[in-house]
């Protein structure tokens, strides 16, 4: 089942920054994104997740056109079906770890997976506020939190940047279980050459264009 089908997406700011890049991405599948900073990877990841329209070209999700959804729909596509993680957390800092989850996984209508929990090594800080939380523990409650959403596809920025190389591997790990398990596909943008290689497939951003390998 194709989850994703973008087609000649172009887009410019002041100035181009990519044109005439077409991808598809399967079940159980992922896509790593690598490329300098600047190269356009963050912004095409926007584009694929339905946070930014291109100036030109397609993007299909789940068999549907997202430019001809209305608010309503696209609302409850990204709720129901898309997990979005970025190297900032984006947790509600009053909150506890434990309470930005369950607040994800109710809007999914979702439960938390304790044993997820334990494999990010989580499980013991749960309770506490994220103010209480290390960077590397807030990035992992982040991706638990939207792990817990159970969602179809999963759009990843830089996903491991607060890690440490073994965690950001056991990470990894997560991620693949995930997919296996769920049918689900991702994502995923990095400078970390070691996590691009445990993908499906890569593709790098060099010159405003995206290149196999």
């Amino acid at each position: 089942m194709t989850l994703l089908n973008a087609t000649s997406l172009s887009h410019a700011y002041e100035y181009p920054l990519f044109e005439d890049i077409s991808l598809t991405l399967k079940a159980g599948e992922s896509i790593a994104i690598v490329g300098v900073s600047g190269s356009g990877k963050s912004t095409l990841l926007h584009i694929l997740s339905s946070l930014l329209r291109p100036n030109f070209g397609k993007v299909e999700l789940f068999g549907n056109d997202i430019y001809t959804l209305n608010d309503s729909a696209l609302v409850q596509l990204r709720r129901d079906d898309l997990g979005l993680i970025y190297q900032s957390h984006y947790l509600f800092k009053g909150f506890s770890a434990y309470e930005n989850l369950e607040v994800a996984a109710i809007l999914a209508r979702q439960s938390i997976d304790e044993h997820l929990l334990q494999r990010l090594g989580i499980d013991s800080v749960i309770r506490q506020k994220v103010t209480e939380l290390s960077g590397g523990q807030q990035q992992r409650v982040s991706i638990a939190r939207v792990l817990s959403k159970k969602p179809r596809l999963i759009f990843a920025d830089e996903p491991t940047g607060n890690l440490d190389h073994t965690t950001a591997l056991e990470v990894m790990d997560i991620f693949e279980d995930y997919l296996s398990q769920n049918g689900a596909g991702m994502v995923l943008v990095t400078h970390d050459e070691s996590l691009a290689a445990r993908c499906n497939h890569i593709y790098r951003m060099q010159n405003g264009s995206l290149q196999r390998g």
